[in-house]
């Protein structure tokens, strides 16, 4: 008895020796306020409240994402400019499992944007793990949610997502949004449309719009989906970009499971080591 209380003693001492260093950049839980959320105590009470059903958040790493850093992307892509007062959505990640990518969408704030365009943008950036959950303390569309989220995935990991990378993810987003706001599909049809169209533009190498364009019409044929051809014409670009980052999401896919991956299976070695 007292030689496996010993044993345990051991492995704990252990452990939280090597804690810091082994896990430290992937074993951890972060949440990312968006400044308006951040400064108004009342709406960071709502959204922390949200957090705090899917996972433990007092430990936490904080960080806050700006207007400043989302129109670093959103600009360029829809033109779109937020002020200060006007970035509420806000991120949790959390990476402790190691487990394959889950995202979670608050749809009593978040309004367009659903848990399929979230999953789809973030593994076209080569996300494949954690548990990803959005909301916001007032109703919002949800396209400057995903800078938020890749804020996270940053801090967790200490990898630093590209910047081609984070473009065509966010791009996909707001892509999606715009054409659910200009037409009658649904976010869930749409996502699955986007879906068949980046795997055959991947599996072919295209990185010419004109040339996804025909894949686009066959895929919305087939799934009875009316697009303007403004539109089928913006998501030809956009899946273009994305097929043209996919070798630098490929890498930053092995990167951050590399990271994420190592702390787990570095601790079940001294597990197993002590026969536990």
């Amino acid at each position: 008895m007292k030689r496996t209380i010993s044993i345990i003693l051991l492995v704990l001492i252990t452990i939280g020796m090597i804690l810091p260093t082994a896990m430290a950049a992937s074993d951890q839980v972060v949440i990312t306020y968006g400044e308006t959320t951040y400064n108004n105590q009342n709406y960071k009470n709502i959204v922390d409240n949200y957090f705090s059903r899917s996972a433990s958040i007092h430990e936490a790493t904080v960080k806050v994402i700006n207007a400043d850093e989302v129109n670093k992307i959103s600009s360029s892509i829809s033109k779109k400019v937020y002020s200060s007062s006007q970035i509420f959505s806000s991120a949790l990640v959390d990476l402790t499992n190691g487990d394959d990518l889950d995202v979670e969408v608050d749809k009593s704030k978040i309004t367009t944007i659903n848990e399929d365009m979230y999953e789809s943008a973030l593994e076209s950036a080569g996300i494949t793990k954690g548990h990803v959950v959005v909301t916001s303390p007032v109703s919002s569309t949800g396209e400057s949610a995903l800078a938020g989220v890749m804020g996270c995935y940053e801090e967790a990991t200490g990898v630093e997502v590209p910047e081609n990378v984070k473009e065509a993810a966010n791009e996909e987003i707001i892509t999606e949004k715009e054409i659910v706001e200009n037409s009658n599909v649904t976010p869930e049809t749409l996502s699955e449309v986007v879906d068949e169209v980046k795997e055959e533009a991947e599996e072919k190498n295209l990185t010419n719009p004109e040339q996804i364009v025909p894949i686009i019409n066959n895929i919305v044929i087939n799934n009875n989906i009316n697009l303007t051809p403004e539109d089928v014409d913006k998501l030809a670009n956009t899946v273009s970009d994305i097929v043209a980052a996919q070798d630098d999401a490929q890498d930053l896919e092995e990167e951050l499971s590399n990271k994420i991956n190592n702390g787990q299976s570095f601790i079940d070695k001294i597990l197993g080591f002590f026969g536990l």
